[in-house]
């Protein structure tokens, strides 16, 4: 266990809780006045997890707060008090969510044991508008770069390889039987693998899913791949969002391609350091509880 001082706790909650509002002023911003944005509402909206939770700051097992006993950390879920000191409970919050981390654990090696697989191209947005009229695609105020039947064309022209549940699950019926993988809930810890971009984007999930065992820090760390995969997923998507500033990468070419590989083996890496982080608390405090 570390001791953390007054001071140096309540600098570092301060700290994240400034980093937190910069990443999230905009999107504040927007809600506050009723106005939807295609890009940066996905990670609220989709993994309904707020700007507010997200701003708490969590030290993480195995650190001490000192002198927080009549802070709001001693009254928060799975913390423990310890006369004039608050910790996380960690033998507590494995009893009653032993088995989500036991599940986390086990998809993180999984992922972590598999090569990336990079030809996907972002097809899995392609997939999610094919054959729609443009009323009914999931955002309608944006129109298709090509138009509707060269987008059909450019998905109908490749191989899609999706291995992601929670994307494959919004494919047209369509384009369902176009994927070469039939992805399921039961199948996602055998189907995972580290260059999907939205098995990245996960990582942001199951760290604050697991809060607060895992620290601010690495949830905040998640957050913001997470934030540039959905920039990049949304520019390498059938819509024109140039008036929102995102210029498109057009993997109908091989420049496209190219560039969206470069930056997908970029993703691959940086969302592994962070499952090896995630994995590294989560084995730490199963060992801390075992007999």
């Amino acid at each position: 266990m570390t001791c953390l001082d007054r001071a140096t706790w309540t600098a570092r909650a301060a700290a994240h809780a400034a980093r937190v509002d910069a990443a999230t002023a905009g999107h504040r911003e927007r809600r506050a006045d009723g106005r939807a944005h295609p890009v940066e509402d996905f990670l609220f909206r989709y993994y309904r997890h707020s700007p507010a939770k997200l701003r708490r700051w969590h030290p993480g097992a195995g650190i001490v707060l000192a002198d927080a006993a009549g802070t709001e950390h001693a009254g928060w879920r799975h913390y423990r008090v310890d006369g004039d000191e608050v910790s996380v409970d960690v033998q507590g919050f494995l009893a009653e969510r032993g088995p989500a981390v036991a599940f986390v654990r086990e998809l993180l090696t999984a992922t972590l044991s598999r090569p990336p697989h990079l030809g996907c191209f972002g097809l899995h947005e392609w997939a999610m508008v094919h054959r729609l009229p443009q009323d009914d695609v999931r955002h309608p105020g944006w129109p298709l770069r090509l138009g509707p039947e060269a987008t059909d064309d450019v998905l109908e022209r490749h191989t899609v390889r999706c291995t992601h549940f929670d994307a494959h699950r919004f494919f047209t019926d369509s384009a369902a039987p176009r994927n070469t993988v039939t992805p399921t809930r039961e199948r996602q810890t055998a189907l995972e693998q580290p260059g999907c971009l939205h098995a990245g984007m996960d990582v942001y999930k199951w760290a604050f899913k697991l809060a607060p065992l895992v620290p601010s820090d690495l949830t905040a760390d998640a957050f913001e791949l997470a934030h540039e995969i959905r920039v990049l997923d949304m520019r390498a998507s059938p819509y024109d969002l140039r008036d929102l500033g995102y210029e498109p990468v057009m993997v109908e070419t091989a420049e496209g391609k190219a560039e969206y590989l470069e930056r997908q083996r970029a993703f691959t890496d940086r969302s592994n350091a962070l499952r090896r982080r995630l994995l590294d608390v989560l084995e730490g405090s199963v060992r801390t509880c075992a007999p």
